[in-house]
């Protein structure tokens, strides 16, 4: 069993900013979790370095394209390991080998029929480098994402013959209602296609920065296809001497924003189709972080940065509140005051809390020994099919709603230890057989709740198994009981309050 993830690629024209840390830990915990499903996983993300607003950005400082997608992507890659990503490749556009497979798979959409000469005009926006529809421009002439003024364009180009695939999408969309989620976002892409689809530009004659289209070395690709094959790409020199298409390919599920949803719902569909490659699995499409009631943009200025974030409050703190705090798919509303209540009274006060007074009290009561008595019926009853319906909900790109599962767990324990009084147990000798299974039912839980939070927590998640002795993070193993924990050690704080 195979899962191959992608987040979309970044663009280089500036820094990473907290809505690109959103997405990869996204899909780095779906990679994480099926990785503990036993699967054998892929997880692909990277940087969009080709396009105009690459090279506007370049030359407003004075720099070549290259050396700005140089520079930035470098920024992109330092963000990875600080965010706590898994990821197993890290693709740029600028590669040799991706260019050489663009050329290589558009050469067979144009041989396939699908490529053909003619003159776009349009009204167009740099910082998008897309072209907007009249239905798509907001009052005024303008961007409804950038709120800057759109551009009259007029370019030959080669076209891509998109409406061809009106009716071929359409099939798509009617077979499989789970192509694209959630359903708002699949009933938006559906709008969009029964309006009736246009041919649209493939190549750009006025640009210069993109891959040189081989046919005829005057235009370059349009950096949507040019980007969007990136996922196909990857697969063919990820790992030196070998392709992993026949394994990983079609993609499982690609984990966009909303506003690239029609390149990928639309767009790339009708691509792979012309090119005769199959289609990915799933399209999940999040919405946008909002501060002040904006999408958090770089050319909009409204960011917060997740380097100084980490900073101040750890990598799996941020993980925690982006997927804990915004219902993933939904638009969600950010503040440094909404980080710090999440971490102060789940993270610290419940569950790191939880943590350090269950192994304490063992190892005060019990050396850090714990007897294999039963755990509590009542908890085993409460934790029945958990790991079940986390991977369900995962499964499904749920993941506010499977960490809610998991986060109720935690405060039923939390009940759990006050309901029991183990400190009142330890007082009376006749009552020791209940405090071992009060102790051993409690390490049992949280063994059972690190496990399920290793995708979310993956470091803390980490040291609070190493505290119980117990290091296996496979799902088979996510049920009371199944731990077999003999000796744990007390641990520091997980979440610090002076965080």
């Amino acid at each position: 069993m195979s899962f191959y993830v992608t987040t979309p690629i970044y663009y280089v024209n500036a820094a990473p900013h907290l809505g690109h840390a959103y997405t990869t830990i996204a899909a780095d915990a779906m990679a994480r979790h099926h990785r503990q499903r036993g699967e054998d996983v892929f997880f692909l993300t990277g940087t969009d370095e080709h396009g105009e607003p690459v090279a506007d950005a370049a030359h407003a400082l004075g720099l070549e394209p290259q050396e700005l997608a140089d520079k930035n992507a470098e920024r992109f890659k330092a963000l990875l390991p600080q965010i706590g990503a898994s990821n197993d490749f890290f693709i740029r556009t600028t590669d040799p080998q991706h260019m050489a497979k663009v050329q290589e798979v558009l050469t067979r959409v144009r041989d396939n029929g699908y490529v053909y000469e003619g003159t776009y005009e349009g009204s167009y926006c740099p910082k998008c480098a897309d072209f907007k529809a009249d239905n798509e421009i907001d009052e005024g002439n303008r961007c409804p994402i950038h709120h800057i003024e759109l551009t009259r364009e007029q370019e030959d180009n080669y076209f891509f013959r998109l409406s061809a695939f009106q009716e071929p999408l359409e099939r798509l969309y009617a077979e499989r209602e789970d192509f694209v989620a959630p359903r708002t976002r699949y009933n938006e892409a559906l709008s969009f296609l029964r309006s009736g689809l246009r041919d649209v530009p493939l190549t750009r004659h006025k640009l210069t920065w993109g891959v040189r289209v081989p046919w005829d070395p005057e235009h370059v690709f349009y950096v949507w296809f040019d980007a969007l094959l990136n996922y196909y790409s990857a697969l063919s020199y990820a790992r030196p001497g070998e392709d992993l298409s026949t394994e990983f390919w079609p993609a499982s599920c690609h984990v966009i924003a909303k506003d690239i949803l029609r390149f990928h719902a639309i767009y790339w569909p009708a691509l792979l189709m012309a090119a005769e490659l199959q289609l990915p699995q799933r399209i999940f499409v999040h919405g946008y972080l909002l501060m002040d009631g904006e999408k958090m943009s770089k050319s909009l200025g409204n960011v917060l940065d997740p380097f100084a974030v980490i900073d101040r409050f750890g990598s799996d703190a941020l993980r925690f509140y982006l997927l804990r705090d915004v219902p993933f798919g939904q638009d969600g509303s950010v503040s440094t005051e909404a980080f710090e209540q999440r971490y102060s009274s789940e993270l610290a006060n419940e569950l790191g809390n939880l943590a350090s007074r269950t192994l304490a009290m063992i190892v005060r009561y019990r050396d850090g020994a714990l007897t294999q008595a039963d755990p509590d019926p009542i908890i085993v009853a409460d934790f029945d099919g958990l790991s079940t319906r986390v991977s369900e909900l995962i499964a499904k790109a749920e993941l506010t709603l499977a960490l809610d599962e998991i986060w109720q767990r935690v405060r039923r324990l939390n009940r759990y230890v006050e309901e029991q009084a183990p400190w009142q147990l330890a007082k009376v000798q006749a009552r020791a057989g209940d405090l071992d299974r009060v102790l051993g039912t409690l390490a049992e839980g949280l063994r059972v709740v690190g496990v399920l939070l290793w995708p979310y927590l993956p470091a803390s998640s980490e040291k609070l198994l190493a505290a119980l002795g117990a290091s296996d993070l496979s799902l088979a193993g996510a049920r009371i009981g199944a731990g077999g924990i003999e000796r744990v050690s007390t641990i520091e704080s997980l979440f610090p309050k002076s965080a």
